[in-house]
């Protein structure tokens, strides 16, 4: 499922905020993420985020959008860890994305954004 900022029913609930440009987007409640599985938010730009809470409950966001393969769809890749790191490892052909830099395991050439992320 793909959320848009202005979809977003006015909450009390804890909201994850990405830093796009210069400025913090709310772009989803905190209690629409389960730990272990994504969720693609829209940007205004139209780009796609992808969005993790990792099994510790630590958020992040890289983008949607594979490089290998033009697709977006790292919001419904399978989580793991490298050395502690968390990555997503994309559901099409495998590479493994770290969540908090955006930098390819298997590819050192090849990263996607890694957005800043606050809960507000």
């Amino acid at each position: 499922m793909t959320i848009a900022p202005e979809q977003l029913a006015p909450e009390t609930d804890t909201q994850l905020q990405l830093l796009v440009g210069d400025e913090w987007l709310a772009v989803c409640p905190l209690s629409r993420l389960v730990p272990g599985r994504g969720l693609a938010a829209l940007l205004p730009d139209g780009r796609q985020a992808a969005l993790f809470l990792d099994r510790e409950g630590r958020p992040y966001a890289i983008d949607n959008r594979d490089p290998f393969t033009g697709a977006q769809v790292l919001s419904r890749g399978l989580l793991g860890s490298l050395a502690g790191r968390p990555f997503v490892a994309s559901p099409l052909l495998k590479q493994r994305f770290d969540l908090g830099s955006g930098r390819c395991l298997d590819d050192e050439s090849t990263a996607v954004t890694a957005y800043e992320v606050r809960l507000h």
